[in-house]
């Protein structure tokens, strides 16, 4: 059995690893009477661990947010990823957090076994970020537009789009979305009535908040993935689509664009971008023959092109 401390410290790892635990299920897993459990749980809260209890033949217990935070528990695998995370937030886009993150990760890499801290500095030592210039966000920024997204609350804010301009928008939060340096806030515009993404870094919001909504069915359930195809759109303006005469894995393999199989023989391929001309050379130095299924001005681009060549 246990002694007194290993099982506090198994009691605490076993309620931080699920939401809710029954009495009697505790004390299976640690091998003790039910009134022993009930004993090790007013241990931990003379520590400050706010562990609840639910009353009932079958209540149990959780752990809850306290007025402050007490030590946690974290297996090899999670030290170690929080203490990568650490390192990378020290050099990344929210603003503000350097500092504080050097300061955890200090009192981390403290406590580390040394075989932990060798697999940090080993990871850390062998790979390499590519650190590039762009926006950053304030943490109190992700944080209430993250807490409007749990509590489904309208949020009123100042945006500067692309072009420069400031208007004042109101919308209904639905995810916060990381790409790259950039965040992207996915919400329903209450004006335009309709899905759409606001950078971050280009919002200011205003205080209180507005009503609460009820959520609608997000645009696509994977919203990265939404994201990721609603900012090709807008950096790339112009869609080509083209029927090319050969094999799906042939064409793939010449170009970027993205390549639908129509048959054996067969595929279509589709190109963005914001340039109809360029577009039209790359489609002809595919070296296949093809078809222009739209839009219509890439059939005269590429006739022009054609005559230049023969000329």
């Amino acid at each position: 059995m246990l002694d007194t401390s290993a099982r506090l410290l198994r009691l605490l790892s076993l309620l931080q690893s699920r939401r809710e635990w029954r009495t009697a299920d505790l004390a299976e897993r640690l091998r003790v009477a039910p009134r022993t459990v009930r004993r090790d749980v007013g241990r931990l809260r003379s520590l400050g661990y706010p562990v609840h209890a639910t009353p009932g033949v079958a209540g149990g217990y959780r752990l809850g947010a306290g007025a402050q935070l007490p030590p946690l528990l974290l297996d090899d695998e999670e030290a170690v990823a929080v203490a990568l995370g650490l390192r990378t937030a020290a050099g990344g886009t929210v603003a503000g957090i350097e500092e504080t993150s050097l300061r955890a990760l200090a009192k981390l890499e403290q406590v580390l076994p040394a075989r932990l801290r060798h697999r940090v500095n080993t990871l850390q030592t062998h790979t390499v970020s590519v650190v590039g210039e762009g926006p950053t966000v304030e943490p109190e920024l992700l944080t209430r537009v993250t807490a409007a997204c749990r509590d489904h609350e309208r949020l009123r804010f100042d945006y500067v789009d692309h072009h420069g301009e400031s208007a004042t928008r109101e919308a209904e939060p639905y995810r916060l979305v990381n790409r790259g340096r950039r965040w992207y806030l996915v919400a329903w515009d209450v004006e335009r009535r309709d899905w759409r993404t606001f950078r971050a870094d280009r919002v200011r919001l205003r205080t209180p908040n507005g009503p609460r909504f009820v959520p609608r069915e997000p645009p696509d359930p994977d919203v990265a993935r939404w994201v990721e195809s609603r900012l090709g759109h807008e950096m790339w303006p112009l869609t080509g689509r083209f029927l090319v005469h050969a094999p799906a894995a042939r064409v793939a393999g010449l170009t970027a664009g993205t390549v639908e199989p129509v048959d054996e023989h067969r595929c279509v391929l589709t190109l963005r971008g914001d340039d109809p001309h360029l577009m039209a050379v790359v489609v002809a130095f595919l070296d296949l023959d093809f078809e222009v299924l739209e839009p219509a001005e890439l059939k005269e681009r590429l006739r022009v092109i054609g005559r230049r060549l023969l000329h």
